[in-house]
């Protein structure tokens, strides 16, 4: 299991990214149409002043349960741990061992 300052400090990354997510897209958007270089370098300098925390880039997905970061399947929100032991148990429908 994570700590859980690190599982914390991911939700608030995720709560800033959310927070943000609009602004960064109409900046980003101001950007690409931007014509001169000035206003350019001006719509770059409001991206730079956005929370560093605030872009998605910064995120780890982490498996909503445990906290882990390595081993995690998108698919569920898990890792390979927990959905392995879900599986066993019957808890995943639609899982099944495979065996050839």
């Amino acid at each position: 299991m994570a700590k859980k300052s690190m599982i914390e400090r991911e939700k608030k990354r995720q709560r800033l990214v959310d927070k943000y997510a609009d602004r960064r897209e109409e900046l980003k958007e101001e950007f690409a149409n931007a014509t001169t270089p000035a206003a350019k370098i001006e719509v770059h300098r409001q991206l730079q002043q956005l929370p560093r925390n605030s872009a998605p880039t910064r995120l780890r997905n982490r498996c909503w349960l445990t906290g882990r970061s390595r081993g995690y399947y998108r698919d569920f929100g898990l890792s390979r741990h927990v959905i392995r032991e879900m599986a066993h148990t019957g808890l995943l429908p639609g899982v099944v061992k495979s065996s050839w």
